[in-house]
């Protein structure tokens, strides 16, 4: 237990110290509010759609590897814990701006950055890992433009409240391009075999390599420039006037939903025969279900003029507390000989 232990210290405490390191800058001032404003559109906008593009390139080698039973799961699911949050959200705050972040705090994990590397600490398959992020990270990202822009008090920057300009939103959304052209490259190496017997002529890593390249060293820094940037967002004394929603937020992100997750896969698996998920899918779940929010989440929620503070707030909470939370879901799991690590 002791190795569990480490490992899920290993895979959340690096984000909290990043955040440390922004939070400290800032307060010396060697930060300042441009750079932070700055830095969260270049991250959005640049940095994390490369990220989601390189991970799909990489990861996912052809649409036949699809586990179509996982992802059909796992959309479900985050469907319904998107329905359960909409309900939470209304019922626990009157601040409008801030519904739609607690919303988004109950579906929306941090599966691109931290959750990838937890699956293979965790000894799981990074393919069925890379294929469900395909899938769930536009999922993610549809359902947060939804629900930012529903519950928006302005109509700043064309983010109005109506089902055309929402489809845009979703449409113009960064880190749903990325994911796109990512599929987009997937589906050229798809016809190239079906025309070369199996034989892939181009590819981005081969005849465009300088290209490759940069999109991977914009990848590389979007994790840590990202939680930087968060950590010089924080403020302490935020918490005070908000502290049932990031209570709220907390309790569902890390206990709520990898309950659902994660409970009813294990209930389904062994009573049921419409799911059989063995001990190779479970980091997956982990991972999808049971992470902290993501952090592009409070990138988001300040792009779409939702409380960015809330949401910030909410990342950090998550990420310290979930350190307890994976390390008893990881437990558990063990226990009942669901997962080997």
């Amino acid at each position: 237990m002791l190795d569990v232990f480490i490992t899920s210290i290993n895979a959340v405490v690096p984000i909290i110290l990043l955040i440390l390191v922004g939070y400290l800058l800032k307060r010396v001032k060697f930060l300042n509010e441009n750079f932070i404003k700055t830095g969260n559109k270049f991250v959005f906008r640049v940095c994390l759609p490369c990220m989601l593009f390189i991970n799909i390139y990489d990861k996912m080698e052809r649409f036949s590897d699809i586990r179509w039973d996982v992802v059909l799961y796992a959309v479900i699911i985050i469907c319904i814990i998107f329905a359960l949050g909409l309900l939470t959200a209304i019922f626990t705050t009157k601040h409008k701006n801030r519904r739609g972040v607690i919303l988004q705090c109950t579906f929306r994990s941090n599966f691109a950055i931290i959750g990838l590397t937890l699956v293979e600490r965790l000894g799981g398959d990074l393919g069925l890992a890379g294929i469900i992020s395909a899938f769930s990270i536009p999922v993610f990202n549809i359902l947060a433009v939804i629900a930012l822009s529903v519950f928006s008090e302005e109509d700043c920057g064309g983010y109005k409240h109506n089902v055309k300009n929402i489809f845009l939103n979703i449409v113009k959304n960064p880190l749903i391009i990325g994911v796109a052209v990512g599929l987009v490259f997937v589906g050229i190496r798809e016809i190239e075999r079906a025309c070369f017997n199996g034989e892939v002529l181009f590819s981005l890593k081969t005849h465009l390599k300088f290209l490759y390249i940069g999109l991977s060293d914009l990848k590389v820094i979007a994790s840590p420039l990202a939680l930087i940037i968060l950590g010089g967002q924080f403020e302490f004394s935020a918490v005070k006037g908000m502290t049932k929603e990031i209570v709220v937020g907390t309790v569902w992100r890390i206990l709520l939903a990898p309950l659902i997750g994660i409970g009813l896969a294990v209930l389904l698996s062994n009573n049921t025969e419409w799911l059989n998920f063995g001990a190779d899918v479970y980091p997956t779940l982990i991972a999808l279900f049971g992470t902290p929010v993501a952090v592009s989440s409070a990138i988001m929620a300040g792009e779409m003029k939702s409380d960015e503070q809330l949401a910030t707030q909410l990342v950090v909470w998550t990420s310290i507390c979930s350190i307890l939370t994976i390390f008893i879901t990881v437990f558990v799991l063990m226990s009942f000989g669901l997962l080997v690590t």
